[in-house]
Formats: C-alpha cells, structure tokens, sequence
C-alpha cells in the first residue's frame, strides 16, 4: 500500500509513504515530521506513523494562493477521515456526496487505488488527520460481522469503493480528545505500537457509533431551525456577494456541520447551490432589460469574470444569456 500526494502543477510529490518493507519490523512505527515549504507564504508538513499495513498522516498546509494538491492510495485500503479546517473542496473518483470538507467531521471510506483532487482556499489552512489501513490490518482490529458495519464489511470483501455513512459526522469530544493523543505520541519502540494500536481501534471505536447511530439528526430542534431561516434570508440579501460558510456560521451562531447539513436537510439544496439559484433569478430579469449589457449583468450577479457568469447560467438554464436574450 502506498500513498502518494502532489501539488498538481507540479512533477515531483511532496509526500510518498509506501508500508512495503515493514513485514519483518514487528509492527513497529516509523515516525518522521516532514516539512516540505515552510515560508512566508506557503507552509506544508506532514507528520507520519508507518507500519506494516498502515499509516497515520496528519497533514498542515497553507498556501497564498488557491492550490490544488493530488492525493494517490494505490492498493486497497479503508481510510478514517478527520477534517479540523473547512472549504476544502475534493473531487474523489467513485465516491459520491458532498465534497467539500466541514470544519471538526469525520468519515470513514473504502477504496481500491484510490485518486482524488483537494483544491485549498487561498489563505485558508487544511488540517487532515487521516488513518490509512490495508484490509488485512483493518479486519485485526474489529469483526468484520460487528454489526455496527456491516453493511461496510460486505463492501470492502466486495470491493465496492463506499463511505461508511452519507454524511460525514462531527466530531464528539473523546474523538478530539484521542487525536489529540496521538499526535502528542512520545513513546518508542514497542510501547509505541501497542499504544497507537489501541487509539487506532479505540478510534475506529467511536467513529463506527457515531456513523452509524440511526437515531442521529442534523436539526434536532427548533432553534436550529430558526437559525437556518435566518441563514437563509441573509443569503437572500447578500447572494451577490454571499458570506464563506464560515462566516455565515458565526454570523447565525450555529456550527458549520449543522449549517450546511441542516441547510440542505430543511430546504432540499446545498448553500452554494441556493446562492446560484438567487444569482441565476436575477440575472434572467435583468437580461430582459436591453439597457444593460451581458457583463454589466454578470457584475451586479456578483461575477466579476463573464465567461464564468455565461458558464453558470448556461449550467442553470441550458442556454447562454446572449441566446436567452436573443429569443426574448
């Protein structure tokens, strides 16, 4: 198993980690701290755990402009997901959902060689602690009939790439508080592996009751649904220059997982989603006023480019402005 990240505009990886070559190591833990920019402008580091079957990763960037980093698993493997920063957007072949990371989430998935895209805000710090297992390892760890997941189980022994649960899960505070634990791992040698063992397991633990808790909700009361109706009407008024998620999150006092969940939960769209769909309205009106041009409209839309105003619309519509309003 091997795990290979890139920054897309780049050849070379900044991070290949490879657990052939552990067989004979008596499960023990190779731990570095790899710092590949550290700059006024760019910071990257990972700090990592290899053994025979697994990896942990814990993965830190910064970067000053948008960038899109390439993550490669090639073999088979189960990854336990934890996202402490938000906005990150992915594209992960085969997996479906939401892709755009919240802020204190987890996940767990299955894939075979898997690929994905993660594209960084400018100015906006990734935080990724991730738990990289071959199949082998994972089964030690927990019954494959348990039936917390097995559902999941049957996946992995199928081969069919698949998150644990639809919905990523934030997190509790005895997740917070074994992350914390083991990136604070000072141990050596053999103490290191029977202790990163069981924060693994006792990990997994958690995350299996949570992820699958049937009785779980993203809006469990009213004040949260008060809370959405007032996102909703500031998006209403500002979706021409609309607040990050983060922003909104404060601004309405309600937590990002409970926002983007809940918002999508009480009115059948995401965020973003909502906000093309007010951009969209009313570019159409003013499309039917001849006194303003294409980019004149784009710009009181809240596009600042008017190729990506045409792409949006013609998405939303199926036909581009010029020709909306040449059939007007």
């Amino acid at each position: 198993m091997k795990l290979i990240s890139r920054i897309v505009e780049e050849q070379q990886p900044i991070l290949s980690l490879d657990t052939n070559g552990y067989e004979n190591a008596g499960g023990l833990f190779c731990s570095e701290t790899i710092q590949v920019k550290n700059d006024e402008t760019d910071k990257i580091t990972f700090q990592c755990h290899v053994a025979d079957g697994v990896m942990i990763v814990n993965a830190q960037m910064f970067f000053a402009a948008a960038t899109a980093i390439e993550v490669q698993i090639l073999g088979e493997a189960i990854v336990m997901n934890f996202f402490s920063s938000s906005n990150t957007a992915a594209q992960i072949e085969e997996l479906e959902g939401e892709n755009n990371s919240v802020e204190n989430t987890h996940n767990i998935f299955y894939a075979s060689n898997f690929k994905a895209t993660y594209t960084i805000p400018a100015f906006q710090k990734l935080d990724c602690f991730s738990i990289i297992m071959a199949p082998d390892y994972y089964s030690k760890l927990i019954d494959a009939n348990w039936e917390l997941h097995e559902v999941f189980s049957k996946h992995i022994k199928s081969k069919i790439t698949s998150y644990l649960s639809n919905e990523y899960a934030p997190f509790s505070s005895g997740i917070q508080w074994i992350l914390h634990e083991i990136k604070t791992c000072k141990f050596e040698g053999l103490v290191k592996k029977m202790y990163l063992e069981s924060k693994i397991k006792e990990l997994l633990i958690f995350q299996l009751e949570m992820l699958t808790n049937a009785d779980y909700k993203v809006v469990s009361e009213d004040e949260d649904r008060v809370k959405l109706d007032q996102a909703k009407v500031i998006l209403q008024e500002n979706y021409t220059n609309a607040p990050s998620l983060a922003a909104l999150s404060r601004t309405i006092a309600l937590n990002e997982f409970k926002l983007k969940k809940g918002f999508k939960s009480c009115f059948n769209c995401t965020i973003k989603t909502y906000v093309t769909q007010l951009r969209m309205e009313r570019a159409k009106e003013l499309l039917k006023n001849e006194i303003l041009n294409v980019s004149e409209v784009a710009y009181q839309c809240g596009y600042k480019d008017v190729s990506h105003f045409s792409a949006a619309f013609k998405q939303f519509y199926g036909f581009t402005p010029v020709s909306f309003r040449q059939k007007l």
